[in-house]
């Protein structure tokens, strides 16, 4: 039984591993600013506070064996690229990962998985919706096209750098696009596939929904049950990465709003809107996961959808009950 703490229990990912490490039957720390909005996680402790506190991070890393760092600044297109809200991005994911590294060290903490983003990718290699270009070399000369990205690479530095001079182990992967129940549907931080869902099933009258851009930009979206796994065969290998983490099968916005549409039984049409939409096009290349962990997922996009939607059609149906119940 290990000892590890969880940094970011309060939200999607690192809510699903806390489950997934208890299961295992390790003694789990859990940490974040915020307790978790839909589940009561099974973790031994819970300690709520804010990570880039050097005096809270300090006291998290004691005791501790291994360290998933899932904490961040983040959110959806609706979040990260709009602009606004930079410098708190940079600010406080940066601060967050010092904070880990250096107490972790200090405190002999034996083991530490960096999530890092596909954000990190080049722009100028995810231009034709089509053919991508993402494989793990190809993140240099670097030029993401998000202050969120520029972090993210900045980061993945910053904990090789610390594998090198400390000797600490360190795993890195590059998430894409992870969705599933029990994370963010609602309030301007969710991720394309719960927007389109939650759009999806709200409409009661109406004949259409609305999407950011023409609808033809692409992504490949994976799994959580999936994402959790391939972070821990990460951890119990000798790998240290950045590796990516992410599904290979590719779909335009327009695509998979067609896929929950058919799942929901509703036919609807789309309204193209102007928004934030981020980089063309972006896969995952899983060829180096292949080779050195000899696993890819297995999980189709609309198996998970399904799973997705019907979690977030509940969610809906109980917050539209609330507003009917605050409105008599």
């Amino acid at each position: 039984m290990k000892r590890i703490l969880v940094n970011g229990a309060g939200g999607f990912i690192g809510g699903h591993m806390v489950k997934r490490l208890k299961s295992e039957g390790h003694w789990v720390r859990a940490a974040d600013i915020k307790r978790h909005e839909f589940s009561s996680l099974p973790a031994d402790e819970f300690v709520q506070g804010d990570l880039s506190d050097q005096r809270l991070m300090a006291s998290v890393v004691e005791g501790i064996d291994e360290i998933y760092q899932f904490a961040a600044d983040m959110g959806g297109a609706g979040y990260i690229f709009t602009g606004e809200h930079d410098a708190d991005v940079m600010h406080n994911s940066a601060t967050i990962n010092l904070n880990a590294l250096h107490f972790g060290q200090k405190a002999g903490v034996k083991k530490i998985f960096y999530s890092s983003s596909a954000c990190i990718y080049p722009e100028y290699n995810q231009l034709d919706p089509l053919n991508p270009k993402c494989s793990e070399k190809s993140a240099y000369p670097a030029a993401p096209d998000s202050e969120y990205g520029w972090e993210k690479l900045f980061s993945e530095r910053l904990y090789l750098s610390y594998m090198r001079n400390y000797g600490m182990a360190v795993r890195v992967a590059r998430f894409h696009n992870i969705f599933g129940p029990e994370g963010t549907w609602t309030g301007g931080k969710e991720k394309a596939p719960a927007a389109i869902c939650r759009k999806i099933a709200e409409v009661e009258g109406g004949d259409e929904i609305e999407i950011w851009g023409d609808g033809e930009q692409t992504r490949s979206f994976l799994f959580i049950d999936e994402c959790i796994e391939g972070v821990r065969r990460l951890m119990e290998s000798e790998f240290t990465g950045p590796v990516n983490i992410g599904s290979e099968e590719m779909v335009s916005i327009n695509q998979l709003a067609a896929m929950v549409m058919e799942i929901a039984g509703k036919r609807l049409s789309i309204r193209h809107i102007s928004g934030p939409q981020g980089v063309r096009g972006r896969n995952s290349d899983n060829h180096l996961i292949a080779e050195k962990l000899n696993w890819k997922p297995t999980r189709s996009l609309r198996a998970g959808l399904e799973k997705t939607y019907r979690w977030i059609e509940e969610q809906v149906a109980v917050s539209r009950s609330a507003n009917l119940v605050g409105n008599v």
